[in-house]
């Protein structure tokens, strides 16, 4: 006899919720951004005017991190799409209870000459090396080179340097009598103070000569302009005075070693090497000061301390040292309103971001709304 059972069919399971729906594909957006931000692609905003003419304040920008390679993550306990800070709480994003050892995965070039390239400021110790403030400026120097600036003009290696981008400098535009002729010139020509109201410079007197004028940042292009206009007197190049590195005052360099460093300034710098991976330093009271944060900061070495015009590792001196990795010299194309390697020194290669590739919106922060997007920078490269 045959024996027949006879079973209910299972039940289909329940179609999720459509508030799960929404969750899950929350989760797998958040995922997918999450990992293109870290190896492709990421976007940034220029919030000062350190690297105009180039790039302008309210510039959007896309950062490309396959050029140079994306790094695995060094702070993995952090709110995914942040940085630094939690929006509206302003509170830290990110534990450092976890650090791991950081890689450089294989990009499809390397650094090179003008690239204009964003970066984490390397001597901000008090946070982790990948959640550093960002900065943007154009690599004027690579690994290897020897660099120099003459009157504003930079050399590499003896020889001119190339000039990318459309660098700008400060001037002092002397005027018998300001007025708005000279005020609507400066708006034509796109010269900006974006710590006035208006946009525009405010007419001023030059302490060093008594002339009435306007301190103004321009390309060489619009300062041949000005030069050129009747109601000019003069137009002199108003370089600012700062401490530049490496910063004597911070070690006790003396005699010709601190006569030399002493007097570089913003246009008159250098000679420079900028330090290259397996390159072995002789280190004498003369270049020691160069190479100290690379020993004591970027390249991790225990003991290192700065004695008697000298490094010393474990109380004893350091007279040879075998560079770690690559490093970069960066300036901004405003050279005259730029804090950058030339107050602080070299960007380590472990601190290299991405290249920056093209302009995606641009949004003038004087403009009113039917102005408000400048059109012509919309999808422009970055060069």
């Amino acid at each position: 006899m045959a024996f027949f059972s006879f079973r209910r069919p299972a039940a289909s399971p329940a179609a999720p919720s459509k508030t799960r729906e929404w969750a899950n594909s929350l989760l797998f957006a958040l995922v997918v951004a999450t990992l293109i931000r870290w190896s492709a692609v990421e976007a940034y905003v220029i919030p000062s005017e350190s690297m105009e003419h180039s790039l302008l304040v309210g510039d959007y920008l896309f950062v490309s991190k396959l050029h140079y390679g994306p790094r695995t993550p060094q702070t993995p306990l952090q709110v995914p799409l942040t940085h630094q800070t939690l929006p509206v709480l302003n509170s830290p994003s990110y534990s450092d209870l976890v650090q791991l050892p950081t890689y450089r995965l294989p990009g499809f070039s390397t650094v090179q000459r003008n690239d204009v390239v964003v970066f984490h400021v390397p001597h901000e110790q008090q946070r982790p090396a990948d959640l550093r403030t960002f900065l943007i400026k154009r690599c004027i120097a690579v690994a290897g080179d020897t660099l120099a600036i003459r009157n504003g003009q930079v050399f590499l290696n003896g020889r001119p340097g190339a000039v990318a981008g459309q660098p700008q400098a400060s001037y002092f535009l002397a005027v018998a009598q300001p007025n708005d002729e000279v005020r609507q010139a400066l708006h034509d020509q796109g010269v900006v103070d974006y710590t006035a109201p208006d946009g525009l410079p405010a007419a001023s007197t030059n302490p060093a000569t008594g002339q009435l004028g306007y301190f103004i940042s321009c390309p060489a292009a619009v300062a041949a302009y000005f030069r050129r206009q009747p109601y000019v007197q003069t137009l002199t190049v108003a370089a600012p005075a700062a401490a530049l590195f490496p910063d004597v005052a911070d070690f006790d360099v003396s005699g010709a070693a601190s006569a030399v460093l002493t007097h570089w300034q913003l246009d008159n710098y250098g000679p420079l090497p900028v330090p290259k991976k397996g390159q072995t330093i002789v280190l004498t009271p003369a270049n020691a000061a160069i190479y100290y944060k690379i020993v004591s900061q970027y390249e991790h070495n225990p003991g290192i301390t700065w004695q008697g015009g000298m490094m010393q590792q474990n109380g004893r001196p350091l007279t040879r040292y075998t560079i770690k990795q690559d490093y970069y010299f960066m300036m901004g194309d405003n050279r005259h309103n730029s804090e950058d390697s030339r107050f602080w020194g070299f960007v380590p290669e472990d601190h290299l971001v991405g290249k920056a590739v093209f302009v995606w919106l641009s949004l003038d922060p004087y403009a009113d709304f039917w102005h408000k997007v400048r059109w012509s920078r919309l999808l422009q490269p970055i060069s």
